[in-house]
């Protein structure tokens, strides 16, 4: 099993469901939309269309992160420290139920926590971690962790392990170490800009051939390179 994707709808929604089977949506890490709104979106979408999820920001980042302005909340003096870093508190587990439900009205299978690279190995954001997913309910979703800070493989490796969590990504900086499905996200380099070549994608068609992958392209050139890799798998097939 090969998805391949976009992280976000690289054109209007009509036109990518003509060409894919998969989406990330990130409208959700910014602000959530109404329930009606996901609804929307789910029958809009053909028959078998896959939604993956990006979860909300106040789980992973703290109010200091510059994408808080397009939030929509207002975070009360003093209590900044309550959000983000999956910290066990009311807060961040409210956020965590509001992308639930936007999850299962879309019918997500995956949903992505992505970590700010502020978010680093250390004691507390170990404990952080287990904490809020011990919290966080029955597992009808499969989780990908994606963590940008600083963390030892060996770290990473165990804590999916033991987290059932898939480790997101970008398979052109690093390999994955746990989890399957696995969940590539390709970010394009510095600033998006990069546009994948023939012998890159090339290389990735065969390394997603190895195991059931997710691949979803978050570069500048996303939807082009989504359908040149897509063209690329069918014609091997």
């Amino acid at each position: 099993m090969i998805k391949v994707g976009c992280c976000g709808f690289a054109r209007g929604m009509k036109e990518y469901f003509g060409h894919f089977s998969l989406v990330e949506v990130q409208q959700t890490f910014y602000r959530l939309p109404r329930a009606k709104t996901a609804q929307r979106w789910r029958q809009g979408a053909p028959h078998g269309f896959e939604f993956a999820l990006k979860a909300w920001q106040l789980i992973t980042h703290p109010p200091s992160s510059p994408t808080y302005r397009r939030a929509g909340v207002s975070i009360p003096k003093g209590r900044e420290a309550e959000y983000g870093f999956f910290r066990p508190t009311t807060a961040v587990l409210e956020a965590w139920q509001r992308t639930r439900e936007v999850a299962e009205v879309l019918g997500a299978r995956v949903v992505v926590f992505q970590c700010p690279p502020r978010f680093v190995e250390s004691p507390e954001n170990l404990e952080n971690m287990r904490r809020f997913f011990s919290m966080a309910g029955a597992r009808e979703f499969l989780f990908a962790w994606e963590p940008r800070g600083q963390w030892g493989e060996a770290t990473v490796r165990a804590l999916c392990r033991e987290l059932d969590l898939i480790h997101c990504v970008d398979p052109f900086q690093r390999c994955p170490l746990h989890g399957s499905p696995r969940y590539f996200r390709l970010h394009g380099g510095p600033g998006y800009r990069h546009l994948y070549s023939d012998e890159e994608l090339a290389w990735l068609a065969g390394v997603v051939v190895e195991q059931d992958t997710y691949v979803l392209f978050n570069n500048l050139s996303m939807f082009e390179d989504a359908l040149r890799f897509q063209y690329l798998l069918e014609r091997r097939r």
